[in-house]
C-alpha cells in the first residue's frame, strides 16, 4: 500500500506537448493492473493529435479545454469524465483562465503513441 501526496511526486514535461506537464501518481511498480497520472495543461497550450495503443480513462479536476476524440470535438470542464478508446486520434487545447488539469488513468501494458502529421 501506498500513501503520498502529489507536492511530493515530480512532474515531467511532456515533450510532444506545449505549455504540457505530466505526473506519475501510481506507477506500474506500485499498480499491478493500472497506472494513474496527473496532467497540467497552462492555458494555450496542449497535445497535438495522436494516438495510444492503450485505452484512456479521464477525469477532469479543474480548468477549460477543446478534446478532439475521432472526429468529434468536445468543450470540457472540471468534473468531465472521458473516454478514449485505443488506438483513436485525439488532442488537447486548454484555454480559459486557469490550467487545464486532469487525472488519467491506463492500463499497465505497452503504450506505443503516435503523432499524426
Amino acid at each position: 500500500m501506498t500513501v503520498k501526496h502529489t507536492d511530493d511526486i515530480p512532474s515531467e514535461n511532456v515533450s510532444a506537448g506545449s505549455m504540457t506537464k505530466k505526473q506519475v501518481l501510481i506507477g506500474p511498480d506500485e499498480g499491478k493492473n493500472f497506472a494513474m497520472r496527473r496532467f497540467t495543461i497552462q492555458p494555450g497550450g496542449g497535445m497535438p493529435l495522436h494516438t495510444n495503443t492503450v485505452e484512456h480513462e479521464q477525469y477532469v479536476l479543474r480548468g477549460q479545454a477543446r478534446i478532439r476524440i475521432g472526429d468529434d470535438e468536445y468543450e470540457v470542464s472540471a468534473g468531465n469524465v472521458i473516454f478514449i478508446p485505443q488506438n483513436v486520434q485525439h488532442s488537447y487545447s486548454a484555454f480559459g483562465e486557469e490550467p487545464f488539469e486532469f487525472i488519467c488513468i491506463i492500463p499497465n501494458l505497452p503504450d506505443t503513441i503516435s503523432l499524426v502529421e
